[in-house]
């Protein structure tokens, strides 16, 4: 059934436009009516606007003007016009003009599209652009978007955004746009946007007719366009929306409103304006002073369209264009037929009802089952599902069956029992539920099918990169969303499988899977992938060689007798054993020599050394070609026979009293033996001299300023050292003196001085200490030149190098997202860069350095700053050649088989002339289309054509033409390429397009030529459309003429091809002729009819015999597709009197209309038969007589009047109003009423004019009377 129409009615066929003015100039502003005499208003501020020297007003016709003068600041505004209930709303925006040169008036500048306008009623309110109450969006376009057309958008400072959805206003029924724009500069992949109305529903599940999303990217500017279009918007599509956008590292989102506008009302619409005919111009007749009765009312237009402004009822009343009137009458009750048809706007609900009941007949209902399974199902693995059906028989046993077996209740398959439903839940849905279900009731069932779907795997944890020496353990670990899921595991893209066990262990553990390789070999080095149904994980293993690095080596060492010696070393690997040799010869441990091993730690201890250990010792480690080597010194103390009186002495075994520096790693442990002697036992002090940052002159007194001669040195500060516990201390005894310091730190480092002192003397020595430690970290490195799987990284040397030289550096690398850093080099780096390889492109890296010394290595350095590796893409696939014409070549190609991380930009394509080098570039820019027309190309010339992809990294390989190209026209035979369904007899019915597309083949381009039986085609009915590989027959309405034979030729040259096609135009056939009851007996009619005089252009298939009652009306079908034109119809009921009537039918349908018997067949009771008397009938016949005369009146111009008179006669006597003589019959502005013999002319507002003599005459056979009245119209003062 048809929907009331949505779009309210118009008084405006032309709306004025916003413009732009420069000051001083004119602005115009012009809007056109529907019909001439509509009274117009122009508003600004919502204020009428008047004739003056700053506005003027013209109105010609239906066209109406407003200008306004000399425009100045103080004009711009918003500002309206109004006729009837209609609103149209503009904008006058003034320009200051340039002072170099005069700008003429400008024109009105084009208009942005409809914005919905203030509902009438609501003045004040202006949009930003001219629109009427209607379907419409709210800016330029429909789009919401804040940024004009043409000008550059203003960046966002905070997040993403370029410019963000603005709110947005609409009617019902219109559309509207809101757009996105997101920078692209920095960007290396294209950013995911998503739109969601409300807080969590995804806009992109639900695009469809009336909802659409699109996006696209500017080159130019760099800027990406994502657009939400909404279509025919209903009250529904109000509310809030929101915009996220996303990169890899970049999150925001934006909240905006929508707000629908319900329609116009019928209470904001003149509905005699809308429906008035204009009167016929010289016609004779007087119209009315008021434009507003101008005319005549045409109801019968009114009646039709009054659907349009129907006042909207309650919201259940409203019928959805999708509903099927057919469905809803067959599921609702008796009780609301009326309502629905009311709603639905059906006119013959009695016939309607009555096919209704012959459909329900037709309809095999099952018998043990009111609701049945639908035919398929879908669940996700994990789920649950309900499969429910409604039986007959509430009482009635029900059986389930999956692929044929009886499925028994368990804690997965649950049965349930309410009333007449019967349900089969199956929880937590695996991939073995997915199969065919039945329910059995007695002897009947229902199937149904259960697909159950699994969702993707996902990669929850990803594999590590992973760094091992050969020999060594290799575990890639990875977890899954979901445990026992099947996954695959490649290395270097081949898969490995079960059959390699011996070498790979595969392992699972709830969602984590492992891939296990025992010893690794130089061969298992590569990538690693675990792949699932929902994406990969990839990783490298890099098996390098064992080597071996001591990162603290054994130092010579000089102790004295009965003293401690300890010899220390540190390597990488803490599995490492070794062996300690002396002068060459394995040393084996007993009470006093001492070997450990702790971690990376191997320590010999000596205790209590005598001469007999000063030898060379080494370090050997096993399976290493490495010896670390030291020697032991023994300090003699040389005792001289000294008298009693002995001054003291300080016994070191240095020349010169000048001792070596002692050298002692940070962290390691100092002392210091000093032998003394003296008689007495002398005082022993130990300082720490501290040098202090300043000179002062050493020389005269500040009081000779003149002495040039005066020398500067550097001043000390001894620190007294006398601490007996703690970290340094010193302890003394009779013979000796000891300095120890626990964990040598960078501060011990100096200059210490030991003095003895006895009456007798003193004694010092000088001895410097010096500590050595790792360097500190170096700065975060800088990486450049990032390849596809390489970079170049550098770094500066560490501020502190230990105190000993820098003997290289350690590179590391780990992805961004990961913990796990990798190590790049097991030589030390020598040089401050390097560049490292075999990275995953796509991936994001971090890289740090170690610097490394005598000592050991330093802290790791910050990380870098993050980089991705990017290759160009590979060349571009199947390049060919798809079309050649005199001047252009068609060229197509596929993307190439990798395009990198960042994506593709787009092709460049060039061509060069055989044998020679210099390409030229066919377009400007970059296409990102897989296919190109190239045009201008000298005829005749042969040219090679290469294409290269383009991505961030740069341009790629090229694809060349195998072959040189001859641009030249390639002359191919005409030939049709008839469809197999148009080689048959082609039907469609009477109002349906006809689109008959017919593809063919030909060079150059062939001339196509139809005719209908012969004769070319003509009329605008049937159009021909024609492209160079297809042409095609388009009527937009078939009629019956169009019927016929038609023959399309396609011509090259003196070559052509034609094709032939037959088109049927049907329609409904007429009714039958002449139908007639032939004989009537008992309980039985006979009739008989001839066929139907037009069948509809196609065979008639049967007939549809159909009685009534003459006393319900009720028509019942007897006979369906009957073939013969007579019939017997029987089972008649005595005493009844029937009608009969016949449909003729067709391919399309029943006729409209029916063959009715004229008379009724009345069925006789048997045996009595009723004469009824004979009356003589009596003549009432009567000439016409006023029983009440017209009387004189007068009345007020404007008011309706009215005249009134009774009269009687028989039979009815015909009735003629007269004024002046003439007749008033015709005029539509008198109106005339008979009811019971009362009398009475209606006149609409009469004027003076209508003043004068009325005659109501009455004639019918027995004679004629008349009478008459005088009307004065008076004209109010």
């Amino acid at each position: 059934m048809p929907e009331p129409g949505k779009k309210p009615v118009s008084a405006f066929s032309k709306k004025p436009r916003s413009v732009e003015v420069a000051a001083g100039g004119p602005a115009v502003f012009e809007a056109e009516t529907e019909r001439a005499g509509v009274k117009v208003r122009w508003q600004r501020g919502g204020s009428d606007i008047s004739a003056s020297d700053k506005f003027g007003l013209a109105a010609e016709g239906p066209r109406h003007t407003l200008t306004v003068r000399d425009v100045g600041p103080a004009d711009q505004g918003s500002y309206a016009v109004i006729a009837g209930s209609s609103k149209v709303k503009f904008d006058l925006k003034v320009i200051e003009a340039e002072p170099a040169e005069p700008m003429p008036a400008p024109a009105p500048a084009p208009a942005p599209a409809e914005a919905p306008a203030e509902a009438p009623g609501v003045p004040g309110e202006a949009p930003a652009s001219a629109s009427e109450v209607e379907g419409g969006s709210p800016s330029p376009k429909g789009s919401s978007s804040a940024a004009p057309n043409g000008s550059a958008a203003p960046d966002d400072p905070i997040g993403l955004f370029v410019t963000r959805p603005q709110d947005g206003e609409v009617t019902v029924g219109g559309s509207i746009t809101f757009s996105a724009r997101v920078a692209g500069a920095s960007l290396l992949k294209p950013p995911v946007v998503k739109w969601f109305k409300g807080k969590w529903v995804d806009l992109s599940s639900k695009a469809g007719q009336h909802l659409q999303l699109h996006d696209s990217y500017d080159r130019a500017s760099k800027v990406y366009l994502f657009e939400l279009h909404i279509t025919d918007a209903q009250a529904t599509s109000a509310g809030g929306y929101r915009c996220e956008v996303s990169t890899k590292d970049k999150f925001d989102s934006c909240n905006f409103n929508l707000t629908v506008h319900e329609a116009i009302g019928p209470g904001d619409l003149d509905l005699r304006s809308a429906f008035r005919r204009t009167s016929v111009a010289g016609g004779g007749r007087r119209t009315s002073d008021s434009s507003e009765d101008a005319g005549v009312l045409d109801f019968s237009s009114l009646l039709k369209k009054s659907s349009s402004f129907r006042t909207p009822r309650d919201s259940k009343l409203e019928a959805p264009a999708e509903e099927d009137v057919w469905e809803i009458l067959r599921q609702a009750p008796p009780s609301e037929y009326e309502r629905i048809a009311f709603q639905h706007g059906v006119t013959d609900l009695r016939g309607m009802l009555k096919r209704l009941k012959g459909m329900k007949r037709d309809e095999k209902k099952s018998t043990a089952f009111q609701k049945k399974l639908q035919p398929a199902y879908q669940v996700n693995k994990g789920h649950k599902i309900r499969l429910t059906v409604e039986l007959a028989d509430p009482d009635a046993e029900v059986k389930w069956l999956k692929n044929g077996q009886e499925i028994q209740m368990s804690g997965r398959y649950i049965f349930e029992s309410n009333g007449a439903k019967r349900t089969l839940t199956i929880s937590q849905c695996s991939l073995a539920d997915d199969a065919a279900y039945q329910c059995v009731v007695g002897g009947e069932k229902c199937s149904t099918e259960l697909f159950v779907k699994e969702p993707p795997v996902l990669i929850m944890r990803p594999l590590e990169d992973q760094l091992v020496m050969v020999g060594q353990r290799v575990e890639f670990e990875c977890e899954v969303s979901e445990e026992g899921a099947q996954v695959k595991w490649l290395k270097d893209g081949v898969e490995l499988t079960r059959e390699e066990t011996f070498k790979y262990r595969f392992k699972k553990d709830g969602r984590k899977h492992h891939l296990i390789i025992n010893e690794a070999t130089l061969e298992d080095a590569g990538h690693y992938a675990l792949r699932t149904s929902g994406g990969q994980a990839l990783a490298e293993l890099i098996v390098q060689e064992k080597k071996l690095e001591v990162y603290q080596s054994i130092a010579d060492l000089t102790v004295g007798a009965k003293d401690q010696a300890v010899f220390k070393c540190e390597v990488s690997d803490e599995n490492v054993r070794g062996v300690w040799l002396k002068n060459g010869k394995e040393l084996v441990p007993d009470s006093r020599i001492k070997v450990s091993h702790i971690g990376r730690v191997h320590k010999l201890t000596i205790d209590d050394v005598t001469p007999a250990d000063e030898a060379d010792y080494s370090f050997v480690p096993e399976g290493f070609a490495c010896n670390l080597s030291a020697k032991l010194h023994f300090m003699e103390v040389k005792i001289d026979f000294v008298p009693r009186q002995e001054p003291p002495k300080i016994h070191l075994d240095c020349p010169g009293r000048k001792p070596d520096t002692i050298v002692v790693v940070a962290g390691n442990k100092l002392r210091l033996d000093v032998p003394i002697s003296g008689d007495p036992a002398p005082t022993v002090i130990w300082q720490k001299t501290m040098t202090q940052g300043k000179k002062v002159p050493a020389g005269p007194a500040p009081e000779a300023p003149g002495d040039a001669g005066a020398s500067d040195e550097w001043v000390f500060e001894k620190k007294l050292l006398c601490e007996t516990e703690g970290r340094v201390r010193v302890e003394t005894t009779k013979d000796r003196s000891i300095f120890t310091v626990e964990g040598a730190e960078k501060e011990d480092e100096g200059v210490y001085t030991v003095t003895v002192k006895n009456p007798v003397g003193e004694d010092q020595v000088n001895l410097t200490v010096k500590v050595i430690d790792v360097p500190d970290a170096p700065a975060a490195p800088k990486i450049s030149n990032v390849g596809e799987d390489s970079c170049t990284v550098q770094w500066e040397p560490p501020a502190y190098d230990g105190g000993q030289p820098i003997l290289g550096y350690i590179l590391e690398r780990k992805k961004k997202k990961s913990y796990r850093w990798m190590r790049l080099n097991f030589d030390l780096l020598r040089d401050l860069r390097h560049e490292a390889r075999r990275m995953i492109e796509g991936v994001v890296y971090e890289m740090r350095v170690y610097a490394v010394n005598a000592i050991g290595m330093s802290r790791p350095s910050p990380a870098s700053q993050p980089f991705m590796p990017v290759g160009p893409p590979s060349e571009p696939t199947h390049l060919a050649v798809e079309d050649i014409s005199d001047t252009t070549v068609s060229l197509k190609w596929r993307p190439p088989e990798r395009e990198g991380a960042g994506g593709l930009d787009g092709y460049s394509v060039e061509y060069c002339q055989e044998g020679c080098s210099e390409w030229v570039a066919a377009l400007q820019g970059l296409t990102e289309r897989t296919s190109m027309l190239v045009k201008d190309l000298p005829t005749g010339a042969r040219l090679l054509f290469r294409v290269r992809a383009h991505n961030v990294a740069g341009p790629g390989a090229p694809a060349t033409t195998k072959e040189p190209v001859t641009v030249q026209e390639i002359l191919q035979r005409p030939r049709l390429q008839l469809p197999r369904h148009l080689r048959q007899t082609i039907q469609r019915r009477v109002g349906e397009p006809v689109n008959l597309l017919i593809p063919f083949q030909g060079k150059p381009r062939p001339q196509v030529t139809w005719t209908k039986e012969g004769q070319p085609l003509a009329g605008e009915e049937v159009s021909i459309r024609n492209s160079p590989t297809d042409t095609i027959l388009f009527i937009r309405a078939a009629r019956r003429a169009h019927s016929g034979t038609y023959q399309v030729t396609l011509r090259i040259e003196n070559m052509e091809d034609k094709a032939t096609l037959v088109l049927q135009i049907v329609d409904k056939p007429s009714p039958p002729q002449d139908i007639q009851v032939t004989e009537a007996w008992g309980f039985n009619v006979a009739l008989e009819w001839k066929p139907p005089q037009d069948d509809g252009n196609t065979e008639i298939s049967g007939y549809t015999v159909q009685k009534a009652d003459q006393k319900t009306m009720e028509w019942f079908t007897v006979l369906e597709h009957y073939r013969r034109t007579h019939c017997v119809v029987s089972e008649l009921i005595i005493g009844n009197g029937y009608y009969f009537r016949v449909f003729s039918h067709n391919m399309v349908g029943p006729s409209d209309k029916a063959a009715t018997t004229k008379e009724p067949v009345f069925i006789p009771r048997p045996g009595i038969t009723y004469e009824p008397p004979d009356y003589k009938a009596m003549d009432f016949s009567e000439a016409p007589s006023f029983t009440h005369p017209l009387v004189n009146r007068s009345v007020i111009a404007g008011y309706n009047a009215t005249l009134c008179c009774a009269v009687r006669g028989s039979p009815k006597p015909k009735i003629s109003w007269l004024k002046n003589g003439l007749d008033l019959g015709e005029d539509a502005r008198f109106r005339m009423f008979s009811k019971q013999g009362v009398l009475t002319l209606e006149i609409r507002k009469p004027c003076p004019y209508d003043g004068g003599v009325y005659v109501c005459r009455a004639t019918n056979l027995q004679g004629e009377a008349q009478c008459e009245c005088r009307l004065e119209v008076r004209v109010p003062q």
